[in-house]
């Protein structure tokens, strides 16, 4: 038996797949099972899955009808045969010894979920390095700091989990935004959490992808997670109520930039109520040290009218694209 099963949808990505999976094969950490899911791929994804599985006999592939990046991902679930599980997405890579990093972490303070760090990669921008911070805490603590999310994420990929964690748990079906639904369901069955921020994880943002999209109905379903998410922790610890509650503002912001962004304020009409909630909680946010300067001002400007916030906003992201060239 393997001790790593290494899951990998695949849904439309030739163009990046050869990346993904030879980072995957060269690691370190050798002893593990790379499952690619090909969910219904119409390029030359599942015939690329297939040589790959002739080269290397750690290679498995399973061939599904599309079903959408959860609905693969259980299925690699299905028959993974691991002690421990690891996500990758299949326009993404990983460092040489993530796997090596994240087994020793785990390993080492007998832990149930090891998490590293993720560099966010743009096209034709330098990855930013972040400080290094090793930590080894509870539950509650763990959610606490993803619910911050200057430190780690709630992203599924840049973890290695327990195999027993998903014993009686699934990633949503048909709905957007499912690492933010599943995380405090994860946290839940963790007992200790070794989080380890070196950055190993690769995350590369496509044009196309979710991430980096103009705005569209289904982001609002992210509101709606994170919102579900105060409510499944509330009143647990006082320090854990305010950074559940500063997620789900950190979350009207984000779909609120994409609105503006896109032109599309007078279009939307949860716009209104968006605006609403985030002036409702001025002074929780001015007061909040894990929003920016930048972020407090720009809510200054929306307590006067959207035309301020839109430009505080565009303003921002000026400048960042200014300081990434």
């Amino acid at each position: 038996m393997p001790k790593i099963s290494i899951i990998v949808p695949v849904y439309q990505v030739e163009k990046y797949l050869e990346k993904c999976v030879n980072s995957i094969l060269v690691q370190t950490f050798t002893d593990f099972e790379l499952i690619l899911v090909d969910d219904g791929s119409t390029d030359r994804g599942p015939e690329m899955c297939d040589q790959y599985a002739k080269q290397d006999v750690r290679v498995k592939v399973i061939h599904k009808k599309n079903g959408g990046l959860s609905d693969a991902r259980n299925a690699g679930i299905d028959v993974a045969q691991g002690e421990y599980l690891g996500f990758v997405d299949s326009d993404d890579y990983i460092a040489p010894d993530m796997y090596e990093l994240l087994y020793r972490d785990i390993t080492k303070e007998n832990a149930d979920l090891a998490i590293c760090g993720i560099y966010h990669v743009y096209e034709g921008k330098q990855p930013k390095k972040k400080k290094n911070i090793y930590l080894v805490v509870d539950a509650n603590r763990a959610l606490e700091i993803i619910f911050h999310g200057n430190v780690i994420s709630d992203h599924a990929v840049n973890k290695l989990y327990k195999r027993k964690i998903f014993n009686s748990l699934r990633y949503s079906v048909g709905n957007y935004h499912e690492d933010s639904i599943i995380i405090v369901d994860i946290l839940d069955k963790c007992r200790k959490v070794v989080i380890d921020s070196t950055q190993k994880y690769y995350y590369y943002h496509r044009d196309d992808s979710i991430t980096s999209q103009s705005f569209s109905r289904k982001h609002l379903a992210y509101i709606t997670a994170w919102e579900n998410n105060e409510i499944k922790v509330q009143s647990r610890t006082k320090d854990l109520d305010i950074a559940a509650h500063q997620r789900v503002c950190f979350a009207n912001f984000l779909v609120l930039d994409k609105i503006v962004k896109s032109n599309m304020e007078n279009e939307v009409p949860e716009t209104r109520e968006i605006i609403c909630y985030l002036r409702h909680n001025y002074k929780f946010i001015l007061k909040n040290p894990i929003f920016t300067k930048s972020r407090k001002v720009a809510l200054t400007g929306l307590m006067f009218n959207i035309k301020c916030y839109k430009f505080f906003v565009q303003l921002q992201s000026s400048f960042i694209t200014k300081s990434n060239k």
